[in-house]
């Protein structure tokens, strides 16, 4: 029915319904065309599929039946993210949207400590045997291969959707940078092997596997089989999954002498830019700076002979710690500073019953990727060494920052915020 103004003027009538009948017409026609766009890219993505994927598979070990068993029904998952398939127009950029780089406090809700500590300290029980077998032969304290295991999959329970290999051919066909097409390639080598069967092979949405959330090359690198059954299952295993995480964190040089790090107090006569793993002093020479643990106590004896590092993930705007190698192997499992912390602090929450940090985070609000970007392109430009153009708030992006801040009158902060990005990124 038209409506009532549109049929009390005849010609403005006619005029609204060509208007309507054309606006149908150019959306159906516009949606047929990118469903025939579709359709293209989808037989191309098939055709790669057999010409460039199996070849290579092949080379590997992979046989044409594991290959067929992996791919059939699949299709590109036009839902990932930041993807361009051969033929299409580039895609807007999005936003950073994954945990570790939004704001600190929203990474440490204490809601969800206190329940992955509680969880930790049930499996801790229930797995007593299994985690002081496993730190006896790698080193790696129980508390910390539950807290990855807490972070990655909360111990599991977080469902893990998607098929690996949709995910990963998609990426691979894609452009994903990361080398997907490796990844796609030992995926199949898993499916070859027979750990699992290839239907269950599920992943994250960026193509990370099972229960610790390993990429493929590094399950066949580090996936171990920890209940002795001859298949290293680390979807359905809970041993396996524990067994594989304590395995990476040993071979990327776990020191079992040490721990991860410490909240400190860092006065304000001490540089926020003296931040980094490449600064590193002995825990005598911090001290002398005036540097002391939050709770009052001295650093154990053990840790005074090795270096450490000032660690300020928030700048001003958080807590401080002087962190071991070891924070920084936890960094190889996920290169985030707030990824590492979360684990460490998790892993004391779960066994020495530690409550939240003693400094707030206060006034580290979340910034925009294209503001970081703005800073860092800036600073750059200025001779810094931001540690790439990324939109990621590093330790050398964060340092930089309080550098220019210090050499321009301003109060270093060693953080970035809007107000910044305008004085330096333009």
């Amino acid at each position: 029915m038209v409506p009532m103004k549109y049929s009390l003027i005849p010609g403005y009538q006619m005029k609204f319904w060509r208007v309507l009948v054309f606006t149908i017409v150019w959306l159906g026609l516009n949606g047929s065309a990118l469903a025939v766009e579709r359709a293209e890219i989808e037989r191309e993505f098939q055709r790669w599929l057999i010409n460039t994927v199996a070849p290579r598979a092949i080379e590997r070990g992979v046989s044409p039946s594991t290959f067929e068993t992996a791919f059939t029904g699949v299709t590109l998952n036009w839902d990932l993210p930041d993807l361009v398939f051969p033929g299409m127009a580039p895609a807007k950029t999005t936003e950073q949207s994954q945990a570790e780089f939004r704001a600190p406090a929203r990474y440490f809700r204490q809601n969800g400590l206190q329940g992955a500590a509680a969880a930790g300290r049930d499996l801790s029980l229930r797995h007593g045997d299994t985690l002081r077998a496993l730190e006896r032969k790698t080193g790696v304290p129980g508390r910390i291969i539950l807290a990855i295991w807490s972070r990655e999959s909360a111990y599991g329970r977080v469902p893990i959707p998607h098929n690996a290999f949709q995910v990963l051919a998609t990426r691979a066909y894609g452009g994903d940078s990361n080398d997907p097409m490796g990844e796609l390639i030992a995926a199949l080598e898993i499916a070859q092997a027979g750990h699992v069967p290839v239907r269950a092979m599920k992943s994250s949405r960026a193509g990370a596997l099972g229960q610790p959330q390993f990429m493929p090359t590094n399950y066949l690198a580090f996936g171990v089989d920890g209940d002795g059954n001859g298949r290293v299952d680390i979807w359905g295993s809970q041993v396996d999954t524990m067994a594989s995480i304590a395995n990476f964190l040993m071979v990327h040089g776990w020191d079992s002498l040490r721990d991860w790090g410490y909240e400190v107090r860092v006065p304000d006569t001490v540089s926020c830019a003296l931040e980094g793993p490449d600064q590193g002093q002995t825990i005598a020479v911090w001290e002398a700076m005036g540097i002391t643990r939050v709770s009052g106590r001295a650093f154990p004896q053990a840790e005074h002979s090795g270096e450490s590092f000032l660690m300020m993930p928030a700048g001003r705007h958080g807590p401080a710690f002087l962190v071991t190698p070891n924070f920084y192997v936890l960094k190889d499992y996920n290169r985030s500073d707030l990824y590492a912390l979360y684990v460490g602090h998790l892993g004391d929450r779960i066994q020495y019953g530690m409550g939240d940090f003693t400094a707030p985070w206060a006034g580290a609000n979340m910034i925009s990727r294209s503001n970081i970007f703005k800073i860092q392109q800036g600073l750059q430009a200025l001779g810094h060494d931001v540690g790439g153009v990324d939109g990621l708030p590093g330790f050398k992006t964060r340092r930089s920052i309080g550098r220019w801040q210090g050499a321009n009158g301003h109060g270093a902060t060693c953080f970035p915020d809007p107000q910044l990005a305008k004085a330096i990124g333009g």
